[in-house]
């Protein structure tokens, strides 16, 4: 809370003085904060009464003969109680939101949220560990996925700050073994806002063998250093880990020291973040979350990636707690500077800056996602009203985008969206009862329902048919990819997983045309290189229907 009000509950008199109280309340209106909507007293210098005066007078006795001065408490205290109701009342609105979300095994983790700059919200949901029943808490530590890359790109600006970096000039100053073509053609600042063209080497169809294996930076970009070039540099926006596991190279070379300790002498420590590093499976590690997969069968341990693959692209963990005090760094010049924020923040293609996503509108939003094995997490910045939203989830899949909608909905006052039930659970039991025809109809059914209590989406439908596919039954999988590419015909999503079932019944025709169809309706060549090798693959073949 603002320095008034602090003083105020500690019983503390503010020393305003009669002749600066005008301006002294317009500032008080300012750091009031979710209040500043209420409109405070005019100043009276005149007591309106003396006993309530003189009451405070004994309460401070330094005060006694002053009894003009008191009157900003008078001011301040309805004003507290205003604000303590108003965030009280969010924070139970923000918690029926989420526990809603946790009801339906669509949450499990921790949340953060803060309005002009003070937390009104922190809460964990669901355990941090299942096998023990362990309970996430807001210090529960979480893999972060990408949102490691903010931090990544922090470290670049403060290299260019000190004249060790130059964000226009070809990576192959920095790196002199990269290959000469491309090293020559892309910048760092087109590293940094996902132009560069090079494909991320989590998408490349041979990461899921390599993903359990070790490695050091500088020899894990030979496996994706020599790849062809998605696009010429500069020209498209396509999200890639193989360009922020560059940055991490470069920033090690430029320095001589580890990704590891630039991070904590440069970035956590000075913001005071003593619960977020660097994270492996080796060290112990107090109130670690364990990773898992929601399935239709049931939670499971998530499989095992090697922390040293996602490296500066996305190898961090972090509290809620510490991601509040990662916000309040932000808006202060101890970790960067402003003109350094300013390049941080600005939207290339695709409203992607250096390692934000940056929404411009009334309000200038800011903000990340991440996935990991095991976790997706999400971190959400409204700068002119010092909003964060903070979506920490150790169970993988988590709908951070439409739950980070909700809750800004009721900081602003508005009716936030519930979610509604999961349908591929009671599908699924459809299915196991009635079997595939029943299943279509009821499928149908749901779409077709105006006001249905279901959530019947691409992403429902689209876990019911992987389950059948990962339990054998492929035809049934197919019938019900065929009719989600029905529904979003429009989806490279939808045509994906259709063109998955036609392949996996053996349809290898219609499985290479459709995973074409599905680059036709890519936003980006994000995914590219493995549709095409599923095309080769599928070319190789004769087909046999």
């Amino acid at each position: 809370m603002c320095g008034l009000i602090r003083q105020a509950r500690a019983g503390i008199a503010p020393k305003l003085e009669p002749q600066n109280f005008m301006i002294q309340q317009a500032a008080a209106r300012e750091q009031i904060g979710q209040c500043a909507d209420k409109s405070l007293p005019d100043a009276d210098p005149s007591p309106r009464n003396p006993s309530a005066d003189a009451n405070i007078g004994v309460q401070y006795p330094h005060l006694r003969g002053s009894l003009k001065i008191p009157i900003p408490l008078r001011v301040l205290l309805p004003i507290l109680v205003l604000c303590s109701a108003s965030a009280a009342d969010k924070a139970s609105q923000i918690d029926d939101l989420l526990a809603r979300y946790n009801g339906f095994a669509l949450f499990n983790g921790a949340a953060l949220v803060a309005d002009h700059g003070q937390v009104i919200f922190k809460k964990g949901y669901g355990f941090a560990n299942m096998e023990w029943n362990i309970p996430n808490t807001p210090d529960t530590k979480f893999r972060l996925g990408s949102i490691t890359k903010q931090f990544t790109a922090t470290l670049v600006l403060q290299l260019v700050e000190q004249g060790k970096l130059d964000l226009s000039a070809p990576i192959s100053r920095y790196l002199p073994d990269y290959p000469k073509g491309p090293g020559d053609r892309i910048t760092v600042h087109e590293l940094l806002n996902h132009t560069s063209g090079i494909p991320g080497y989590t998408e490349l169809p041979e990461f899921g063998a390599k993903s359990r294996e070790p490695s050091k930076p500088a020899d894990f970009v030979a496996f994706f250093a020599n790849r062809e070039l998605l696009f010429e540099p500069g020209s498209k926006f396509s999200y890639s880990n193989s360009a922020y596991f560059l940055l991490g190279v470069i920033l090690e070379k430029m320095t001589g020291e580890p990704y590891e300790r630039l991070l904590r002498e440069r970035i956590f420590d000075p913001a005071g973040m003593h619960d977020t590093g660097y994270d492996s499976t080796a060290p112990l590690l107090t109130k670690r979350a364990w990773g898992y997969d929601s399935t239709l069968a049931g939670y499971r341990n998530a499989s095992y990636i090697d922390m040293s693959l996602p490296y500066s692209a996305g190898s961090l963990y972090s509290t809620a707690e510490d991601l509040f005090r990662w916000d309040r760094a932000l808006y202060t010049d101890k970790i960067l500077s402003s003109a350094s924020k300013n390049k941080m923040f600005t939207p290339g293609l695709s409203d992607y800056g250096y390692g934000w996503f940056i929404r411009k509108g009334a309000v200038t939003t800011v903000e990340h996602d991440g996935g990991i094995n095991g976790f997706n997490t999400l971190i959400s910045r409204d700068l002119e009203p010092q909003r964060l939203i903070v979506l920490l989830n150790n169970t993988g899949g988590a709908p951070v985008d439409a739950m980070a909608k909700g809750v800004r909905a009721i900081l602003e006052g508005r009716q936030p969206e519930f979610p509604k039930q999961p349908a591929a659970p009671i599908l699924l039991k459809t299915y196991q009862s009635s079997g595939i025809a029943a299943t279509l109809d009821q499928i149908r059914a749901l779409r077709s329902a105006s006001n249905s209590t279901y959530d019947a989406g691409e992403s429902e439908l689209s876990r019911l048919a992987g389950y059948l596919a990962a339990t054998g039954k492929a035809e049934d999988s197919l019938a019900v990819a065929k009719l989600v590419a029905e529904a979003f015909p429009k989806s490279a999503g939808a045509e994906t997983l259709l063109a998955r079932a036609y392949q996996a019944t053996g349809h290898r025709d219609e499985a290479r045309a459709t995973y074409s169809h599905a680059m036709e309706l890519s936003e980006t060549p994000r995914a590219f290189p493995m549709l095409k090798d599923a095309i080769q693959k599928l070319s190789e073949s004769p087909a046999s229907k």
